[in-house]
């Protein structure tokens, strides 16, 4: 997904499902999901839903996207790809099957080991992404193939991610948010140190990688199949980006993150020689991009979520500032800050912000009246 504001539009499906034909409706960031019933059952006798996804308007994207269409991916992968969703056909609409089931995160919440039989099946998913290369795939692409990677330049695809992140969600940004990334210790130095830090990764193999795997990602059916789901961010490049970013978003407990590294590195190797090719030093590399990306992300994240409301949003203020905080400890290093300041200072930091946003919306007649944004910790 890219830095850019999401038209306020929904999709085109929105326009013509009534919101009361919705059975379920889920609050997502970026997307409103509604649930909605299909006739006729499936091959199994069991019901069929769809679901519609609606974008949350005048909201941030810090992700590059790869393929025009999420649904024309997973039609692609059908049949090469275990437990995606399939596509249904609503009059001259693709529609994609609503998982029936549990996320993974609400069997199991980050932090908490993962069972041996969902880890086994994580697994195989990664076994099939790593056979997926650019030259097997034909699902239409939106970036130029001047702005795609040489395969198997692993540096340069880090690279591009980091660039992406400096341009588009640091610098196009600034005008906004300098006063709060200064006064949180970063500024454009911040990306200098981060190369630093990262550079020479070893070349390795491209392949598909889906680079949003969490725990709110996987569905559990009742018999315990998992499934995977949100795949707009899906990209080609360096599959170990693809267990990084999974390891850095699931936390797992350390003895299960350490066992399935090795298992990766193992089934890596076996599916496309080359793959795990020095996995052992670049993947500390690669989490550092990580770690240092959320500092970005969560703080602009959190500005919009504390100021989505009529009102500043004070129940989640403690909530968010955790996020920034926890974010800064994480990204120090690989960023190079010079210290991270307190959880109270975070709070501070984040209700000053929007104090100076209120004033500056008053003065030139924008904005919402967050009159009760002021603040004083005891």
């Amino acid at each position: 997904m890219s830095a850019e504001r999401v038209s306020p539009a929904p999709e085109r499906a929105v326009d013509v499902t009534p919101a009361s034909a919705a059975e379920e409706t889920f609050q997502g960031y970026h997307h409103v999901t509604h649930v909605i019933s299909l006739p006729g059952p499936a091959p199994d006798g069991s019901r069929v839903r769809g679901k519609v996804r609606e974008p949350r308007g005048n909201l941030l994207w810090f992700d590059r996207r790869c393929f025009f269409s999420e649904e024309q991916l997973l039609a692609d992968l059908q049949g090469r790809v275990d437990g995606i969703p399939e596509l249904i056909p609503a009059g001259d609409m693709r529609l994609q099957r609503f998982i029936e089931g549990r996320t993974l995160a609400a069997r199991h919440r980050s932090g908490q080991k993962v069972p041996g039989e969902v880890v086994d099946q994580v697994l195989r998913l990664f076994g099939q992404m790593l056979a997926i290369s650019a030259d097997t795939l034909d699902t239409e692409r939106r970036c130029e193939i001047a702005d795609r990677a040489t395969d198997p330049n692993s540096s340069e695809f880090l690279e591009r991610l980091i660039a992406f992140a400096e341009e588009r969600v640091y610098r196009r940004n600034l005008a906004d948010f300098q006063s709060l990334f200064e006064a949180l210790g970063v500024d454009a130095d911040s990306f200098k140190t981060l190369r630093k830090n990262v550079s020479d990764l070893t070349e390795r193999p491209f392949c598909l990688l889906h680079a949003d795997l969490h725990r709110e990602n996987f569905v559990l059916d009742r018999a315990g199949r998992l499934w995977t789901i949100d795949w707009e961010l899906a990209m080609f490049g360096d599959p170990l980006y693809d267990l990084a970013t999974h390891l850095y978003l699931m936390r797992y407990p350390e003895k299960q993150r350490d066992s399935l590294a090795e298992r990766w590195s193992s089934l890596a190797e076996d599916v496309r020689p080359g793959s795990a090719k020095n996995w052992e030093s670049d993947l500390p590399k690669i989490l550092d991009f990580k770690r240092a990306q959320s500092v970005f992300t969560d703080v602009i994240r959190a500005t919009q979520i504390l100021g989505s409301g009529a009102r500043f949003n004070w129940p989640q203020l403690y909530r968010e500032a955790s996020k920034v905080h926890g974010a800064l400890l994480g990204g120090a290093e690989p960023l190079g800050l010079m210290g991270v300041p307190t959880l109270r200072y975070v709070m501070t930091s984040l209700v000053r912000w929007h104090r100076e946003r209120r004033d500056r919306d008053r003065s030139s007649g924008q904005g919402n009246d967050h009159r009760d944004a002021e603040i004083a910790f005891p």
